[in-house]
């Protein structure tokens, strides 16, 4: 794999389609878990742009943060607790236009102002955690973004063990 991802600069689609196979050769392979999903973070942070990705996963009944670039950021979220935790609570993707606006928001860090957190499944389709991204910028995040990173979530769980 290359050392550099090459990203479309057209539609947030064609991005994401351009970003899609570079991700599942850097994942193709390796069977660590963390490794895999320390590189998609790299991929997803630098390949689009985004302000924070990171995972966060179950322990102990609380989400503890993983995997993860961009600013420091909470280690602990408590079930239904901010977007990551009312994601796990539901086990549901969550679309927030704008963090300020969404109730209970954790603000881990000022400058994001716009986020989306999907679950993460185990090979048993388990709830095991969630991924969370943030935006500087409001309306980030829609559909599409749903879409790819579930895919790219779908092909993290069939590489590792």
């Amino acid at each position: 794999m290359a050392e550099d991802l090459v990203v479309s600069t057209g539609s947030k689609q064609e991005r994401y389609e351009t970003l899609l196979p570079q991700i599942q050769a850097l994942v193709s392979g390796e069977t660590d878990a963390l490794a895999n999903r320390g590189n998609v973070c790299a991929a997803l942070k630098y390949g689009l742009g985004f302000f924070w990705v990171g995972f966060y996963f179950i322990k102990a009944n609380e989400l503890v943060l993983e995997a993860f670039q961009g600013p420091i950021a909470c280690t602990r979220i408590k079930k239904g607790k901010g977007v990551c935790g009312t994601a796990w609570e539901k086990n549901e993707i969550i679309i927030v236009p704008d963090v300020d606006a969404f109730p209970g928001h954790i603000a881990c860090s000022s400058l994001s102002k716009s986020e989306i957190v999907l679950p993460v499944y185990d090979r048993q389709q388990q709830l095991i955690g969630v991924l969370d991204v943030d935006s500087e910028t409001y309306n980030t995040f829609d559909e599409v973004d749903a879409f790819y990173l579930s895919k790219i979530l779908t092909l993290l769980n069939n590489q590792s063990s």
